[in-house]
Order: structure tokens, then C-alpha cells, then sequence
């Protein structure tokens, strides 16, 4: 059995979450990368092991209660210990205004950007409890302080609901030494924004302008920011939230 610490990312296959899994690997982890598209799934494991990394993939659905709770466990049973959980599958889901929204929408977004959280936190518990320094990472977003831009507002509820699910659960899992934390990117050059990038180019140009460091952010932006919260230097952090976004929450 490998022996390496046991790090699942979510939402793995591609953008911030592939950058999340390459970062923790190089440090030492064996990284589970999970995801909806099994083709890509194998793809990302196979480039990361021609890089050294140990890596395993498990496709399933993240809003899905069952799917999770049952891959999450034959993970936790295939090597003994989960040490890090990071919930980085979410989404926009689409934009809708409130009037409009149907309840189909709303539940599908609350489920995507909260449900998921509780579900993958929930299963992994009794394996973190057998990790080394366990911690959970969880993604926010401005749009949780800001509700989000029009028809991102229950987006935007949604990463509020991740905002105080961190909180709560770092102070349950407190007695248990499992520190829970979340990142909040900001504006991520990843393929999420491809569309607008390659139709409305300079609109894409002027989103850096409204960040005071000038630039988007890239994957590893964030992947370095996990990594620090992963690890022992900050085993005295729980119940945060890290804004990384080149200063984008306060405006300019």
C-alpha cells in the first residue's frame, strides 16, 4: 500500500482543481482526482504520473448524495486515511434572475456549490480523523460578500452557504485536530472564461484593470495557496477564508 498522505480534490480534471492536484502531488501527496468526465479523468492521472506523481481517479457526480458518499468511502478503505479534502467542484450553473429562477435552477446550484461540500466533508470525517495534520480546503467567492453580478445571485448565496459551512465545520472537527479553511480566487485566467476570452477579447483585456496587482490570476496562484493551507505551516490557521485575488475584493 502506498504510504504517501492522501489528498482528494474535486472537480480535478481540468482549471484550478488540475492545478490543485499537479501542486499537492509535487508535494508528496498521492492525489485522487475526481470528476464527471471519465475520459479526461485517466488522461490527467496519466500525465501525472509521467510527471512521478502518484495519482488515482474516481468519477462521480458531486451533487449526488449516494455517489459520493460511496466513492469517498472505497477511497478512505483503499488507503486507510484521507489527510486532505478539497472541495473545488462548483460552478456558476448559469446565470438567472430571482423572478425568472426556476426551483430546478436554484437547487441545482445549491447543489453544486454547497450540497457538495456537505456531502464530501461528511463521508470523509471518519477518514480524517486517521489522516496526518487533516485538513479540508473549500473555495468561496467575492460573490459570497457582493451576492454576485446580475443573474449570479443565488451563485452567490450559495458560496455565502460554503463562507459559514467552513466555519462551522472547523468548529466541530476542532476536538479531532481537522482544520477546515476555505480560498476565495478571484478572477482565474482558466478555460471557465474561455468563451468570453476567444468572442469578446477586449472585454476579457479589461477585467485586469479592476485588480490592483493588474493581472489575472493564474491556476497556480491558487495551487500554491491550497498547498500552504495543506500543509504543517499552517497547522495553527483554521476557520479562514483567503482571498486570492491580486486585491480584487477591495475594488480600485
Amino acid at each position: 500500500m502506498n504510504k504517501n498522505k492522501v489528498a482528494i480534490i474535486t472537480g480535478a480534471t481540468g482549471g484550478i482543481g488540475f492545478a490543485v492536484s499537479r501542486r499537492l502531488g509535487q508535494d508528496g501527496y498521492t492525489v485522487v482526482l475526481n470528476g464527471i468526465r471519465d475520459e479526461e479523468g485517466s488522461k490527467r492521472v496519466a500525465e501525472l504520473e509521467a510527471e512521478g506523481i502518484d495519482a488515482d481517479y474516481f468519477g462521480f457526480d458531486v451533487t449526488q448524495e449516494e455517489a459520493v458518499t460511496s466513492n469517498i468511502k472505497k477511497i478512505g478503505e483503499k488507503y486507510g486515511r484521507i489527510d486532505v479534502l478539497v472541495n473545488n467542484a462548483g460552478g456558476l450553473g448559469g446565470r438567472s434572475r430571482f423572478e425568472e429562477m426556476t426551483t430546478e435552477f436554484y437547487r441545482h446550484v445549491m447543489a453544486l456549490n454547497l450540497d457538495s461540500v456537505f456531502f464530501a466533508s461528511r463521508a470523509a470525517i471518519p477518514y480524517l480523523k486517521k489522516g496526518d495534520h487533516p485538513t479540508i480546503i473549500n473555495y468561496t467567492s467575492n460573490a459570497a460578500w457582493n451576492a454576485g453580478g446580475p443573474g449570479a445571485g443565488i451563485y452567490g448565496t450559495s458560496k455565502a452557504g460554503v463562507h459559514t459551512i467552513t466555519r462551522a465545520l472547523a468548529k466541530d472537527l476542532a476536538e479531532y485536530g481537522i482544520r477546515v479553511n476555505a480560498v476565495s480566487p478571484g478572477t482565474i485566467d482558466t478555460p471557465f472564461h474561455q468563451q468570453i476570452k476567444s468572442t469578446k477579447p477586449e472585454v476579457f483585456a479589461s477585467w485586469s484593470k479592476n485588480i490592483m496587482l493588474g493581472r489575472l490570476g493564474q491556476p497556480e496562484d491558487v495551487a500554491s495557496v491550497v498547498s500552504f493551507l495543506a500543509g504543517k505551516d499552517a497547522s495553527f490557521i483554521t476557520a479562514e477564508t483567503i482571498q486570492v485575488g491580486g486585491g480584487q475584493s477591495l475594488g480600485i
